[in-house]
């Protein structure tokens, strides 16, 4: 697979570039801060017009980011070299819901953990909690979200592919889990996506709670 140009500005006249990156950077640093992108691991976006994505690029510490480890790639073409090698996950959420205006991607101790625990049933069934108002969509305790888990896999293409036949090309759902690696959340912007990811792992942090004082 050819790999797509980056879209860059070095010269920082690119003001919707520069305000994505630094919306990037502060959301690393909020989401590092919780303990949920250890290692250099996660990655960020958001979309900056109708064809540039801003991405972080790959192996960068997220609770550190810079506007210079955040680049503008086209969203239509294959992500290029550098940018995180799960960036096609990113990119079929973008290309399957037009509303969808930033993707955040954690390793937070919760998902990781409650992913691999419900990896063969493919999903957790969130039910009950007053928190799940937080979702975009849901207005009330009184329902029933299910979180998708897919199993985890190297051959990122592959997987975007997976995950894009399940989930479909409406709007509705506002994240996934991979089994023993993280969730993916998504919103309308990043503060929308940010509470997505912050309201889901706390649901998920309820679950293997529960699941541990009540067995």
């Amino acid at each position: 697979m050819t790999a797509g140009p980056a879209i860059r500005n070095g010269d920082g006249a690119d003001a919707a570039l520069a305000a994505a990156a630094e919306a990037l950077c502060a959301a690393g640093r909020r989401l590092a801060a919780r303990g949920w992108l250890e290692a250099t691991s996660g990655n960020l976006s958001c979309r900056i017009d109708g064809r540039r994505i801003a991405v972080t690029l790959s192996g960068r510490e997220k609770g550190a980011l810079t506007p210079a480890d955040i680049v503008a790639i086209d969203g239509r073409a294959p992500p290029p070299a550098g940018v995180s090698a799960e960036t096609p996950l990113h990119l079929s959420l973008y290309r399957r819901v037009p509303a969808v205006g930033a993707v955040l991607h954690v390793h937070s101790l919760a998902a990781t953990l409650a992913s691999q625990r419900a990896a063969a049933e493919g999903g957790i069934v969130l039910e009950g909690y007053e928190m799940l108002k937080a979702l975009a969509g849901i207005a009330t305790h009184e329902t029933s979200v299910t979180l998708p888990v897919f199993a985890n896999d190297q051959d990122v293409p592959a997987l975007a592919k997976r995950v894009e036949a399940r989930l479909g090309h409406g709007p509705g759902m506002v994240g996934y889990l991979l089994a023993g690696h993280g969730l993916y959340a998504w919103g309308a912007g990043i503060g929308d996506a940010m509470r997505h990811v912050e309201a889901l792992d706390f649901l998920l942090t309820c679950e293997l709670e529960k699941e541990r004082l009540f067995r």
